[in-house]
């Protein structure tokens, strides 16, 4: 995997490049479609190429581990073939998930003990078998397990969390270069910065992250309960220190006013499930505002969606007509607006870069988070 940076924004920390890999290049930034178990929900792939111009998404290696299992999607010869698609895949490691079932998790030196939340089966997630189990999936870019401590955490257990994830991430690099791709694809390992909102934690996670030396960085344990301020400032702390020649990675964020401000803040991938879960009941993402389409006042509106035509729309539903949907119960909702929210957010980060290249960011993206928090 190659990182260029091809402009950076007078104004702010806002940065435009480009990420080669030998499924293909991503523009930066880029948010990435979220498609856990190898698929984006409602969303059939040649929507995630036509119409919301997805260029990488998302696969998540707790869900596929489970359901369909390594058996299966070795057999097929890795996810792309498995799921039809050809442009880049991401995997989180599933740490995520694994700390996320509470009651049927332990953690251990060892790794992470836990049952599946589809039998009740009893598993472990080590640093060396998550990058076995990602080198199955044949994802271009992996995740290091790491253990993501709640936004509202105190100072201790921030601290003791982050010294296991660090000696967690110490073994996963090391069995990451170790091992090799199983088809004949190259793949890249991102370590990930954690230490909940205390600086000094971020600021040694980031140091640790940086002399590895990987081909790109994620910042994780953000927007898990922490005040959005709180999170913009992590941000700003643990970017001082990522190098610039290498992407940086923002996990689970966000909304589009989240998206925006990560931008400015020197991030050049995102990705969330939020365009596609709050699309699926109902609420619609535009660049002049959020609209919640059970509400009555639509009922009548024979509009299109997107009024002025922008780019991101490709078909003129009217609200009528999908609050009608939604209303109804009818599965084309959830279709029509996963595929709207998606396209919306891609349509975003691509605007993001014209006026980063263009050098005038900074003006744009304060007037564009007025209009994307706005409720209609």
């Amino acid at each position: 995997m190659k990182y260029e940076l091809q402009a950076k924004d007078k104004n702010s920390n806002a940065r435009a490049g480009i990420i080669t890999t030998d499924h293909g290049c991503i523009e930066t930034p880029i948010f990435m479609p979220v498609g856990t178990v190898g698929s984006v929900k409602a969303v059939h792939m040649h929507e995630l190429r036509d119409d919301v111009k997805a260029q990488i998404i998302l696969g998540n290696t707790y869900h596929l581990y489970l359901r369909p299992g390594m058996d299966i999607i070795e057999r097929a010869g890795g996810l792309h073939k498995f799921n039809g698609w050809e442009r880049p895949i991401l995997t989180d490691s599933g740490g995520f998930q694994v700390f996320s079932l509470s009651e049927n998790r332990k953690l251990e030196e060892e790794g992470a003990y836990f049952r599946s939340h589809i039998d009740g089966s009893k598993h472990l997630f080590t640093p060396e078998n998550v990058v076995d189990i990602q080198r199955s999936i044949g994802s271009d870019i992996m995740m290091a397990l790491d253990e993501c401590p709640p936004g509202n955490s105190d100072y201790a257990y921030a601290k003791k969390s982050l010294a296991l994830t660090t000696r967690w991430l110490a073994r996963g690099w090391k069995h990451f270069n170790e091992t090799a791709p199983k088809y004949g694809h190259s793949q890249a390992f991102f370590p990930i910065v954690q230490g909940c909102v205390y600086p000094d934690l971020r600021r040694e996670s980031a140091k640790f992250v940086s002399d590895l030396g990987a081909e790109g960085n994620a910042i994780g344990g953000l927007a898990v309960g922490e005040p959005a301020e709180k999170m913009y400032e992590m941000i700003d702390v643990v970017n001082e220190i990522l190098p610039e020649d290498k992407p940086r990675y923002l996990m689970g964020v966000g909304t589009p006013a989240n998206i925006l401000e990560a931008i400015d803040r020197g991030v050049d991938m995102m990705d969330c499930v939020m365009p596609t879960r709050n699309g699926r009941n109902g609420m619609l993402f535009t660049q002049h505002g959020i609209m919640n389409m059970r509400n009555k006042k639509w009922a009548d509106d024979y509009s299109p969606i997107q009024e002025d035509g922008a780019s991101y729309v490709d078909r003129a539903y009217s609200k009528a007509y999908l609050r009608h949907l939604f209303v109804s119960q009818e599965i084309l909702a959830l279709q029509i607006a996963s595929i709207h929210n998606l396209a919306f957010y891609l349509w975003l980060v691509g605007e993001a870069r014209k006026h980063i290249i263009a050098g005038d960011f900074k003006s744009w993206k304060e007037e564009m988070v007025i209009n994307v928090t706005r409720r209609l």
